[in-house]
């Protein structure tokens, strides 16, 4: 009786191989490698210099908040089905924001700096799912809790120990005692990370398929959240480490999903202005770093000026703003100022939804799946 092999396993990559393996799930290796092999330089450095910043905070981590622009209100099909949603969420963001920041600066910041973290965590969360898309369902929960615990743990680990670095401000995260739940934590992530191994291990004799995205992905997420929190105490390789693996992935996201439906939709684009569908062309791809960078750019400026006045030296227009810095204009200031991250943070929890019904951004996104 003659066995058949089954048949070769479509990889459920976003785009391809090349461009998720280079954007989507390198960053976080790559970036995690360079701190790695340059730690002992980055040790010498308590501080990330002003440069460094420019790069990381405002090339790629503002940045990347302005590229949900293109799914969501520059969307004429997106704005008419969910109105309500994007017209409320800034302003409400706004508002709830005032309302804290006048109960006290640091129960806005903290709040702000929690509602990030759930952001970066669920960010992880869908990519996870997304590789997961064409996977039976029960093996999923032990998907899940795996990509969970591989952030989980190293955020455990930060609020039982003293680092050297802070979300946004100095003491936003609360501390927690005993030490003895990060060891229990410890314990738990050791014991999930296992069972997963376990069942690819139960998977591959089964079937002999691997999901290689998938397990990329867990697997980056796991060593990037471990050595820029736990490994090392370092305020340059937390940042770096953060922001790349985080930000690179979500632009290239915006933009495959912006080339894809500039392919679908032909020559009528759903865009809101004709210019924005050229930036979802391969040669136009610098100008469309370009005007996001240009956009966090003047929003750091502005910050800068108005609250910060500590990163004149790289936001050269910081200095031709000014405003009376008294604690009730911080109020509604810092909050407006804001109000463009919360609403990345509110609506990129609705816009990537797997079971959202009536909407075709799936069928968008996963075009040119192969």
């Amino acid at each position: 009786m003659n066995s058949t092999k089954p048949p070769a396993l479509s990889q459920p990559w976003i785009y391809s191989s090349r461009v998720d393996l280079l954007f989507i799930v390198g960053p976080a290796f790559l970036i995690t490698g360079l701190v790695i092999l340059f730690r002992g330089q980055l040790a010498s450095i308590s501080h990330v210099p002003p440069w460094l910043w420019l790069l990381l905070v405002v090339g790629v981590d503002v940045t990347h908040v302005y590229s949900t622009l293109f799914r969501t209100y520059f969307d004429k099909v997106e704005m008419q089905k969910r109105q309500s949603l994007y017209l409320l969420t800034p302003l409400i963001a706004w508002v709830v924001g005032c309302l804290l920041y006048s109960m006290g600066s640091m129960i806005f910041w903290r709040t702000l700096a929690y509602l990030a973290v759930f952001h970066f965590v669920r960010q992880q969360y869908g990519f996870m799912m997304i590789y997961a898309r064409k996977e039976e369902q029960r093996y999923k929960w032990i998907d899940k809790l795996a990509i969970y615990t591989s952030t989980i743990y190293p955020l455990i680990y930060w609020h039982a120990h003293e680092r050297n670095f802070d979300w946004f401000i100095d003491g936003d995260f609360f501390k927690i005692e005993p030490a003895a739940i990060e060891q229990f934590a410890l314990g738990l992530y050791i014991a999930i990370m296992l069972g997963y191994v376990i069942k690819e291990g139960r998977v591959w004799l089964m079937t002999r398929r691997l999901n290689v995205p998938r397990n990329l992905l867990l697997s980056g997420t796991a060593l990037s959240w471990l050595v820029g929190i736990v490994i090392f105490n370092n305020d340059i390789a937390f940042t770096a480490i953060n922001v790349i693996s985080h930000g690179i992935p979500y632009l290239a996201l915006m933009w495959i999903y912006g080339h894809n439906q500039v392919q679908l939709q032909g020559g009528q684009p759903s865009f809101q202005f004709r210019w924005i569908a050229k930036l979802f062309q391969r040669r136009w791809l610098p100008v469309y770093f370009a005007v996001l960078f240009g956009w966090a750019y003047v929003e750091e400026s502005v910050w800068d000026s108005m609250v910060w006045h500590d990163h004149g030296s790289v936001l050269f227009i910081a200095d031709h703003i000014s405003v009376i810095n008294a604690e009730q204009t911080l109020v509604w200031l810092v909050p407006l100022l804001a109000m463009p991250q919360i609403t990345h943070y509110v609506l990129d929890a609705f816009i990537w939804r797997m079971q959202q019904a009536n909407t075709n951004w799936k069928e968008i996104l996963f075009l040119n799946a192969k």
